[in-house]
């Protein structure tokens, strides 16, 4: 959006605080099955699975984890192997030199401070080898207890579009967020930002024409009602002016369609 029409755009949709609590709401309802891809069944599977997903797709973890949780149960089953022999086991998910220095220092940590189970608090899960906050977070939210807020790539990109943020790093938008948004909702929003960057908010062509909160928000591509039609009498060309309703038509007739990768 050319930087002339931002202000405008933003006093139309109205202050950040007003549209955060309708803008969750709006996209709860639009995305019910928002939920991490990821698959685990215990809290060291969820660690090791967000480890893995750094610089990889979901999906391609998915393929790997199902073997991997099968062989390696507890923290010591991945110190008893060679280094190489989990590198080989984990090969598919890319950098895995990397990754498994960091599984196997985080396992070490474990077992030795952490009686082998994995922390609950974000200050001590960010002292694992391999943990950054992200990952962090990630593993917190997904075990009911968020402690921040999850920032990857759909939620920087969302965040900025709506108009809740300015910056770029990850650490500053984090604390705009947490400062707009209720902490109930710490946990859900990042998947919710996630799945309507992947299925209507996409980089390069975003739908606004479909999108539920595009009325909330000041980056939109349909053009906003004029002045003039207002206090000529004249109805609005706006596409939501005329059914309130059309995106709720939209989304179901969406759900309809296959499920976009990760």
């Amino acid at each position: 959006m050319p930087r002339s029409f931002v202000g405008e755009a933003r006093r139309r949709v109205g202050r950040r605080r007003e549209r955060i609590g309708p803008i969750v709401e709006r996209l709860a309802a639009e995305h019910p099955d928002a939920t991490i891809a990821l698959r685990f069944w215990s809290d060291l599977e969820l660690l090791v699975a967000v480890m893995l997903s750094a610089q990889t797709t979901d999906v391609n973890v998915n393929s790997v984890t199902p073997a991997l949780f099968a062989k390696y149960r507890r923290p010591e089953d991945y110190l008893a192997v060679p280094v190489e022999e989990l590198e080989r086991d984990i090969y598919r998910t890319g950098f895995f030199r990397q990754k498994a220095k960091a599984i196997r220092g985080t396992m070490t940590m474990l077992l030795a401070e952490f009686g082998g189970e994995v922390p609950s608090r974000l200050e001590e899960l960010v002292r694992l080898p391999g943990v950054a906050r992200k990952t962090a977070n990630v593993v917190a939210a997904e075990r009911g207890e968020a402690q921040g807020i999850v920032v990857d790539t759909h939620v920087r990109r969302l965040s900025q579009r709506l108009g809740l943020t300015r910056h770029e790093d990850p650490v500053r938008i984090e604390r705009d967020l947490q400062r707009l948004v209720p902490r109930r909702d710490w946990g859900c929003l990042p998947q919710l930002l996630i799945w309507h960057g992947r299925r209507i908010c996409d980089a390069r062509r975003p739908l606004c024409e479909e999108c539920v909160i595009e009325p909330l928000c000041p980056s939109s591509r349909i053009a906003a009602p004029r002045a003039s039609d207002a206090r000529d009498g004249q109805p609005s060309t706006h596409p939501r002016a005329s059914s309130v309703g059309r995106g709720r038509v939209g989304a179901a007739q969406r759900r309809n369609r296959p499920r976009p990768s990760p």
